[in-house]
Order: C-alpha cells, then sequence, then structure tokens
C-alpha cells in the first residue's frame, strides 16, 4: 500500500509542477501581450499625431504663402532658400502643436483607430472560438 501511495504522491507533485508551469506560461503570455498592446497604443498615437502634424503644416503653410506675399514687391535672389527655411519652419511648429494637443484632430484619430483595433480583435477571437462563421 505503500507504494501506491508513494505514486499517487509523486503523480500529485507532478500535477502541481506542471499546473505551476502553465500558470507562469499563461502570466507571461499575458505580460507579453500587454507589452504588444502598449506598443500598439504608442503607434497609433504617434501615428495620430503625425498625421494632425502634416495637417497642421499644409494649413500654416498655405497661410504663410496667402499673407506673406506683398503686391507688387519684387522677388529676391533667396527666395528659393528663404521658401526652404519658412518650410522647414512651419513643420516645426506644426509637429510642436500637434504633440501639445493641437486642434484635437489626433485625439479623434486615436479613438477611432483603438475602437477598430479593438472590433478586429475582438471578431479575430470569435472566429478563433469558432462562435462565429467566417463566411458571414
Amino acid at each position: 500500500m505503500s507504494a501506491g501511495m508513494t505514486g499517487v504522491t509523486a503523480l500529485t507533485a507532478q500535477t502541481s509542477l506542471q499546473q505551476n508551469r502553465e500558470a507562469r506560461l499563461l502570466q507571461e503570455a499575458h505580460q507579453l501581450q500587454s507589452e504588444q498592446g502598449s506598443a500598439t497604443d504608442a503607434k497609433i498615437a504617434k501615428g495620430a499625431k503625425d498625421f494632425e502634424a502634416m495637417l497642421l503644416s499644409s494649413w500654416l503653410q498655405q497661410a504663410e504663402q496667402s499673407f506673406a506675399t506683398i503686391p507688387g514687391a519684387e522677388d529676391d535672389d533667396d527666395a528659393a532658400s528663404r521658401d526652404q527655411m519658412m518650410s522647414f519652419g512651419t513643420q516645426a511648429l506644426a509637429q510642436a502643436m500637434a504633440n501639445s494637443g493641437g486642434i484635437g484632430i489626433a485625439k479623434m484619430i486615436a479613438e477611432a483607430m483603438h475602437r477598430t483595433a479593438a472590433k478586429a480583435e475582438v471578431t479575430a477571437t470569435a472566429l478563433a472560438e469558432g462562435k462565429i462563421d467566417e463566411k458571414k
């Protein structure tokens, strides 16, 4: 009888070790998924801010060109280099505006992208679990 008890004890110990390994692996998988999610969040935020900066840059360049021209003024010899420097300045201003909150476009885009990503994740999970038919 003691040999049978030793076998049961050994089996219980092995089962316990296996459960601990599975729990540790599951925890590591959740941690990895969380890290990937935060990386995705950062990418979405950066993309949204970059888009808003490009939009603001375009608007600021148009405004600068419309206000900077003086009717009847002659063009300078340095017009090309001046225009290039003004373009760099406008881009830097637009990026700074977007990074400090801009006009709210980046926030709206990021929220829409998060909703879309969440819907895609729910759909992918449901497909994987067989809860919905892929043909629909």
